[in-house]
């Protein structure tokens, strides 16, 4: 099938822009983008995008579904007085409140524009489902691309770690479960609609011999790396406590640097730690409004990407940024780094740039997505930028700055999955009303200890 989208604002995040542009798709592939009419296609479904901006399909570089279900608790805690909270209640979720929180957080994303997005997922309780699956189940009926992150804690309080030791699994069970999900579900050929990667939790909730065996795994399986990074001072403390380093010295001294490699947060970076993840090309995920949320700092993003290090952007959970849509992370990631280093610190073309192809790069798929060229999947978002955003001349400022403009059309490999703002592959108030339930059954549960 031939679509073609035409008359729109295009912008290629690879270097042009064609006002007044078009982009033909054939099947899951772009054929053709540039200015003015587009060729004719005898047959072919069009789109006018009139009034429009042609971006790419936003890329979330790091998210937690099943925290839909938990939204609205510690709302003024720090990240381990809001995690010490938490952890009890989330150590009862079933398969059911990942399902229903998956469906709702991923039809949240797909509404702000995301074809793309990871999910870290790190907490299994024995006897309650198959919670992997449930999240991979729920994505494919949405018809989102989608990278879950088999995530894991083996380090409890016992073991001088934050969780709760009910809330960790042992290491053999860890290991045997990761590859088990890798084996059933990784897709590594071109197109792929679900690639998974390995992600043990975080410094302070995983033992060096997880993380070690963890990049092992991984490597041999050929599939990537992700953890929490860096995200607070008590991180960092914990760290040079414990291991006599700071978590980027921590994490480079075990093998958990390199280009296979992404980390959420990156908060609390020193120079070195700056220049070692641009040398070694490890991606990272900036999480603006959560890290807010929690007090944890600003991240050092313009010195990043001065540096020449891949950063994406990532909404992170939804319990530490309420409601965030993952369009609104490209006024925050904007707003935060001009808070901190200044008005020409992050531009909205780059902020652009982060959200689509910077997210691409950390997930190892910038050949496949993140930017509208022919050869390219046809992940494509249409943003409505006339109305009352037609006051900024510049459309991509209209769409950055300011409240995020209505999603006319999103595609994921040429399949429409919102139209008008609303979600047509799962009718909208259903996907809405699954959050809900995910939540109160999650409260019950919790209520039941």
């Amino acid at each position: 099938m031939t679509t073609v989208i035409e008359n729109a604002h295009v912008v290629t995040v690879a270097g042009e822009e064609f006002p007044g542009g078009h982009i033909v798709v054939e099947g899951d592939r772009i054929t053709a983008v540039g200015a003015g009419p587009a060729p004719r296609a005898e047959g072919a479904a069009r789109i006018d995008g009139s009034g429009c901006l042609a971006t790419p399909g936003l890329v979330n570089t790091h998210h937690h579904l099943y925290q839909w279900a938990s939204q609205g608790v510690a709302t003024d805690g720090t990240l381990f007085e809001w995690l010490t909270t938490l952890y009890e209640p989330w150590s009862r979720m079933d398969a059911e409140v990942v399902a229903g929180a998956a469906s709702a957080g991923l039809g949240w994303l797909a509404k702000s524009g995301c074809t793309t997005s990871t999910d870290h997922h790190y907490l299994f309780p024995k006897g309650r489902g198959d919670l992997f699956a449930a999240e991979v189940e729920a994505a494919a009926e949405l018809g989102l691309r989608f990278h879950p992150c088999r995530g894991s804690m083996d380090r409890g309080r016992s073991r001088g770690g934050l969780p709760p030791d009910e809330a960790v699994e042992d290491l053999d069970t860890i290991l045997a479960e990761t590859e088990a999900v890798i084996d059933r579900y990784h897709d590594p050929s071109p197109g792929s609609m679900l690639r998974v990667a390995v992600a043990p939790c975080s410094p302070f909730s995983v033992s060096r011999e997880l993380l070690t065996a963890a990049a092992e795994l991984a490597r041999a399986k050929g599939v990537r790396l992700h953890t929490h990074l860096a995200e607070t001072l008590d991180e960092e403390e914990h760290t040079r406590e414990q291991f006599g380093m700071t978590p980027t010295e921590y994490m480079d001294s075990i093998g958990w640097l390199g280009p296979d490699v992404w980390l959420a947060h990156c908060v609390h970076l020193h120079d070195a730690d700056v220049k070692r993840l641009a040398e070694t090309g490890t991606g990272t995920a900036h999480c603006p409004s959560s890290n807010a949320r929690l007090g944890s700092g600003i991240a050092r993003v313009s010195d990043l990407l001065a540096a020449g290090a891949p950063v994406g952007l990532g909404v992170d959970g939804p319990a530490s940024a309420e409601f965030v849509p993952l369009a609104g992370e490209i006024r925050q990631a904007i707003y935060m780094q001009r808070a901190r280093y200044g008005p020409a610190a992050l531009t909205a073309r780059q902020a652009l740039e982060i959200a689509t192809l910077g997210g691409a790069r950390c997930l190892g798929r910038a050949d496949e997505i993140g930017s509208l060229e022919p050869g390219k999947l046809a992940d494509i978002a249409l943003w409505r930028v006339d109305g009352f955003h037609a006051a900024v001349d510049d459309p991509v400022v209209a769409f950055a700055f300011g409240a995020t403009p209505p999603l006319h059309r999103l595609l994921v490999g040429g399949r429409t999955i919102v139209e008008d703002d609303t979600l047509v592959t799962v009718p909208q108030d259903e996907v809405a009303r699954r959050g809900a339930d995910a939540h109160r059954r999650l409260k019950r549960l919790a209520e039941d200890l």
